[in-house]
């Protein structure tokens, strides 16, 4: 699809757009980006900021005398490239504007530990979701699920916003949510990072956060690259329509991008027991388990209620108009990518300790498993498509009811709750403390004594997925810095 045919159908006018922002974004603005990879003045940023990273430490800070000549001449061609690639990129002048002047001012206090604080405050990206329009992203950050080190990366990404997006949007009323797909970038995101986060930049004190990104583009690469493999592995026979999954880069992008939309909104929504994250506090990890799980199960709920309502109208003769039939081709494909992308991946990436994405994804697995809705029979797997959406709400539910009844309860009665229901359907690890029943100092205790407690892998690999992980280790790890054009 050619930018213009994609700049058109998101407000039926080729000629001029106006963003959030009250920009206008007309067609020639969103082309200027195009093959700026290539463009020299790029790639001598990208390689600044790299050959600058073997300099910094930790925190950001470039702290050996001997180095500072070299960081601060880095620096130099760093901001002249800016300079140079800032008219690409024009609905981003105050951003650019502001990150010349925190890269001086961070140079003229000695490169200690870098302050971005007032070039994050102008970079506004959920101001500008149009689908194509690109954006050079440049901060001393840590990438999550990447590097811990705060050193600078730059980035050239570019927004993926359809039109049914926009419209799945405004009933979800998801303004902080930006959808992006990598174009370039440096070494922190030639990892398994896929998202940008405003918290992850250096700056001297902590705004309130207005958006954060996700790459679809990498989840969708790796959802292809490890879904591929592991029905062959499993002799899983997809259905055609979560086959073209597998085939259609674009088509995949987007579907995880509804899948995120929804997930992202759900975190503060529902009947929660304050917030579900308890931020700054310590909790035992399935409790993050139960949370992420139950952002995913709304946005399969959801993209059941969408799918069916829809169905219904075409099933009875209404007409859909080309919004609600990319709606229900996509709803559909959400389904297919929750369960796929928390079976097969979620549940054997990364290690044992305290792996709460992995114990979601094994959680998933076994309620289907018990629920007949998946079998394992054969050395090959199978589901039966008619039960499954069912099966997974009923899990969603009862995870919602968990919320619901812990408005009431205390704290470490809510953390015990949530085992029981995790224990429910998995099998702890025979060693456990919790499974055995704390000890009554530790339950009188405060809620440090539950936390410790708390097995690294308190929920261990079932031999399923302990063949699996062995036959599926070579492909996840294959996917560590994964872009649409691996996949």
């Amino acid at each position: 699809m050619s930018q213009n045919t994609m700049t058109a159908a998101i407000v039926g006018e080729p000629e001029v757009l106006e963003d959030e922002s009250g920009i206008e974004i007309t067609p020639e603005i969103i082309g200027l980006a195009n093959g700026v990879e290539s463009d020299p003045a790029w790639l001598r940023l990208k390689e600044s900021a790299t050959q600058l990273q073997s300099l910094q430490v930790k925190d950001g800070s470039v702290p050996e005398e001997g180095d500072k000549p070299e960081a601060s001449a880095l620096v130099d061609a760093m901001v002249e490239s800016v300079v140079a690639l800032a008219p690409r990129f024009p609905h981003e002048a105050a951003y650019l504007d502001a990150l010349q002047a925190d890269f001086r001012k961070w140079q003229a206090e000695g490169l200690g530990v870098p302050d971005f604080l007032d070039s994050l405050v102008e970079f506004k990206p959920q101001l500008h979701r149009v689908d194509g329009i690109r954006h050079l992203v440049v901060f001393p950050m840590t990438t999550q699920n990447g590097s811990s080190d705060r050193h600078v990366e730059a980035l050239v990404v570019e927004t993926i916003w359809p039109e049914f997006i926009a419209h799945l949007e405004a009933d979800y009323g998801n303004k902080l949510f930006v959808s992006l797909r990598l174009v370039d970038f440096t070494p922190g995101y030639d990892t398994n990072s896929a998202v940008l986060f405003p918290e992850t930049v250096a700056m001297r004190e902590i705004p309130p956060f207005t958006w954060g990104a996700i790459f679809q583009d990498r989840e969708a690469a790796r959802y292809r690259r490890v879904v591929r493999a592991a029905s062959e592995i499993t002799k899983l026979e997809l259905p055609d329509d979560a086959a073209s999954l597998l085939d259609d880069q674009e088509l995949a992008e987007r579907t995880f991008v509804m899948w995120d939309i929804i997930h992202d909104r759900t975190h503060m929504r529902g009947d929660l027991p304050f917030d579900p994250f308890m931020i700054k506090q310590r909790m035992p990890y399935f409790l993050y388990s139960l949370e992420e799980l139950r952002c995913d199960l709304t946005a399969f709920r959801e993209s059941v209620r969408i799918e069916r309502s829809l169905r219904k109208r075409a099933d009875a003769g209404d007409q859909l108009d080309a919004v609600e039939a990319q709606l229900l081709e996509h709803a559909k494909l959400v389904q297919y990518a929750v369960i796929f992308d928390r079976i097969f991946r979620f549940a054997i990436t990364g290690s044992r300790v305290r792996n709460y994405d992995g114990l979601g994804g094994q959680l998933l697995f076994a309620w289907l498993h018990q629920k007949h809705a998946l079998e394992w029979t054969d050395v090959k797997l199978t589901f039966d498509w008619d039960a499954v959406p069912d099966a997974v709400v009923e899990l969603g539910d009862a995870i919602d009811e968990l919320y619901w009844k812990s408005i009431d309860r205390p704290k470490a009665a809510h953390w015990l709750a949530a085992y029981e229901l995790v224990r429910g359907v998995l099998t702890p690890n025979p060693a456990s403390a919790w499974a055995e029943g704390l000890p009554r100092e530790v339950l009188a205790g405060p809620p440090k004594g539950y936390t410790d407690l708390v097995m690294d892998d308190e929920f261990p690999l079932s031999m399923f997925y302990e063949a699996l992980d062995k036959k599926m280790k070579p492909v996840i790890e294959s996917t560590v810095g994964i872009t649409a054009a691996d996949a």
